[in-house]
């Protein structure tokens, strides 16, 4: 599958006149193919893109078979101009080639005469208070876990699983972790819930989990491009621990994490698995 990863949004950068400016960065997949051009915000709309993939394809760019962005500002312009091109446009937040880009246009920007000495910070979203999940979703029990990395894959991968999200580029041994590494995660037991459960995150795109400490203390599901959702509160200083050393295993696993929702904890079928991973 060819694969564009887009992004169209205002920079910290002004014409000669003081107008603002956005820029359209368009990558594919791997990095062998970069588009950069920017446009006066006033005329930053969806017909602008439009001309401006129409002229890639027609001067020869291979047509992708999907547009993937990361900032709902941009997929917002982009969706309908995907339409009218045939182009099916895919909101996520994985799209690492396009961000490490984005990183490295910011640190050029302060040597640009248009730049406006603005603080910016490349891959900043405006994220969503979190939302507690529905009672009707939520399964029996729920438990923080680990599994060693050299069981992970082979564990899951191989069963016969509903719903499986196990990207490439998370699995371990492309991040080069060493087979010894304790992967954390969290189960859920979701009793008759638990096909319900997986369904609703399928829906949702899991992305990482994160334990805060609080009063009382939380487990959030970031999921979607924004979206940020409240699993469950608790109080019970044993849980809040296993939270901690939750996030401390995150770090040694270069915030490689899971979501596994099974029926129960007999261990003979799963309803949803996911592979997550904390945020660049």
């Amino acid at each position: 599958m060819h694969v564009w990863e887009l992004d169209f949004y205002r920079r910290p950068l002004q014409d000669e006149t003081g107008n603002p400016l956005w820029e359209l960065l368009v990558c594919d997949s791997v990095g062998d193919f970069q588009y950069a051009m920017v446009c006066p915000q006033a005329e930053a709309r969806a017909d602008w893109l439009l001309v401006q993939l129409q002229q890639l394809i027609d001067a020869g760019q291979p047509r992708p078979d999907r547009i993937r962005v990361f900032r709902p500002q941009t997929f917002n312009l982009i969706e309908p101009v995907g339409k009218q091109i045939g182009i099916a446009v895919e909101p996520t937040r994985r799209i690492s080639t396009l961000k490490r880009w984005l990183q490295e246009r910011a640190r050029q920007y302060p040597t640009q005469a248009g730049f406006t000495g603005q603080p910016y910070q490349p891959l900043a979203l405006d994220k969503l208070p979190p939302v507690p999940l529905s009672e009707t979703l939520w399964g029996d029990r729920w438990r923080f876990a680990v599994l060693p990395t050299a069981d992970l894959v082979d564990t899951f991968s191989d069963r016969m699983i509903p719903i499986l999200d196990m990207p490439e580029s998370l699995l371990p041994l492309n991040l080069g972790l060493a087979s010894t590494t304790p992967i954390p995660g969290v189960v859920i037991d979701g009793g008759r819930q638990a096909m319900r459960l997986a369904l609703w995150l399928q829906q949702a795109q899991p992305i990482l989990l994160n334990y805060i400490p609080g009063a009382p203390d939380g487990l959030i599901l970031e999921a979607g491009l924004v979206d940020r959702w409240i699993l469950t509160t608790f109080e019970d200083a044993e849980v809040a621990a296993a939270g901690q050393e939750f996030e401390r295993r995150k770090q040694l696993s270069q915030g490689l994490h899971f979501l596994l929702v099974q029926p129960d904890d007999a261990g003979m079928t799963y309803s949803g698995f996911w592979l997550l991973k904390t945020e660049a």
